[in-house]
């Protein structure tokens, strides 16, 4: 039988590409996939389990779609992802609207689920093997046309104390080369203009398969296809090699914008979370970095309130951060996740990360407006991706912005420019934090 399915898809660009895999097999066995769950047969969601945050926010999604299932608008939920994987019996048990559970291992049985609910009553609860599921595997996309995410490995290794993704995805795996350069020309030829280059960590990619460094020659084949830009996430300080500075340095394909989470600069608080790097190693490493690749723009994330930071600590923070001048970062208190090893240390109060993180925002703000006041002036090719009725101004983004997590570069022009369509602004105002300017 077909039914209608609805998805809803939480978190991070990696869990969305599993979504869009989930998608694809739904609309194989016969369903219609639809784009509201009022009035669907399923709705799944598609969780975040990252931080305690993440789940209540799929908890509230689950309690809504509960009240259109006890309205009589939708028929069954079904609940996907790292809050499954991670709290695999309390969805079951404390969301009664819940009608069955897939892991992380188990994105695959998504209309065997389905088929279950609906046709047999069951309320199947699948937790395949996390570090052995399939990776590849068709898509229907969900962003718009113009970009598109490659995820290049699955899992993670890096063990850090205050995070529990390795339990959640399992350990790395790189995708065979061959297999993503078959997906990535698929994109291609689909017009997809920017692709974003993802994993927990990019910058191991290949090792586990024959113990080098591969992301360099990836990176290299993938500059061979018919994309614009080639925008890459994740990468950790220590596994950045110099192949891989010359690749980036030398592809115009590749965007001058690298995100590599630091999480702190202090050296105790470093070795505390578990991570590789010194202050002084990240503070080379961006010399370097900004030597050789003209225009960089760098993002980072870091943490505050983790277990060890004093006063002392965090203010050495926030003093790295003027002196690096990081042109975008998040910044998140540090969650005592459980089961992480960083859960178990005396950490300040909840308010005092909170506290801090807010001073490390303002101070951030500083820097992406000194920033944004810098480039005032400039030419920038920026790609369309709307108009704002309100504002009546176009709307993009140029190589320093990415997708969803960064702002956007408004600008006027006197004839009208389509989204996907690439052209060139000058940069001329600020406008709430954001640039504007006028297209040439």
């Amino acid at each position: 039988m077909s039914y209608q399915i609805a998805f809803i898809s939480l978190g991070c660009a990696k869990n969305q590409v599993n979504c869009e895999q989930m998608m694809s097999l739904v609309q194989a066995a016969g369903h219609e996939i639809v784009s509201s769950p009022d009035g669907a047969d399923v709705a799944v969601v598609n969780t975040c389990g990252f931080l305690a945050s993440a789940c209540e926010e799929a908890i509230g999604h689950i309690l809504d779609l509960g009240e259109l299932k006890r309205a009589g608008r939708l028929k069954k939920i079904l609940v996907t992802g790292c809050m499954a994987q991670r709290y695999k019996d309390g969805v079951l048990e404390e969301l009664p609207e819940t009608d069955g559970v897939l892991g992380t291992g188990s994105y695959g049985e998504i209309a065997s689920a389905i088929a279950g609910v609906m046709e047999r009553g069951m309320r199947p609860c699948r937790l395949g093997d996390i570090h052995t599921a399939p990776q590849n595997g068709p898509r229907i996309l969900s962003t718009p046309p113009w970009y598109a995410y490659l995820r290049i490995a699955e899992g993670c290794d890096n063990h850090c104390a205050y995070c529990v993704i390795p339990s959640l995805r399992g350990r790395y795996r790189s995708r065979p080369m061959g297999e993503l350069l078959d997906e990535a020309a698929e994109l291609a030829s689909a017009g997809v203009r920017e692709l974003l280059v993802i994993a927990q960590d990019i910058t191991r990619y290949g090792t586990d398969l024959n113990g080098e460094h591969q992301l360099a020659a990836l990176l290299r084949e993938l500059c061979r296809l018919d994309f614009h830009w080639i925008r890459l996430h994740y990468l950790y300080p220590d596994e950045i090699t110099e192949e891989l500075i010359e690749t980036v340095a030398g592809e115009p394909k590749i965007l001058p914008y690298l995100d590599i989470p630091i999480q702190h600069c202090n050296d105790e608080i470093l070795r505390l979370m578990n991570r590789r790097d010194t202050k002084a190693s990240i503070r080379a490493l961006f010399r370097t970095l900004r030597e050789r690749i003209p225009g960089l723009v760098l993002r980072t994330s870091v943490i505050t309130g983790l277990p060890g930071e004093g006063e002392a600590e965090f203010e050495e923070l926030c003093q790295f951060l003027r002196e690096q001048k990081i042109e975008r970062a998040g910044v998140f208190p540090f969650s005592p996740e459980e089961g992480t090893r960083a859960a178990g240390m005396a950490y300040p109060a909840p308010e005092e990360a909170q506290r801090r993180a807010e001073i490390a925002v303002d101070v951030q703000s500083e820097i992406i407006d000194g920033y944004n006041e810098s480039i005032l002036g400039e030419e920038r090719e920026v790609l369309c991706e709307g108009f704002d009725a309100q504002g009546q101004m176009f709307y993009g983004r140029s190589y320093a912005e990415s997708p969803e997590i960064d702002g956007r570069i408004y600008f006027t022009a006197e004839e009208d420019a389509a989204p996907g369509e690439f052209v060139t602004v000058r940069l001329t105002g600020v406008m709430d934090g954001e640039v504007t300017g006028v297209r040439v």
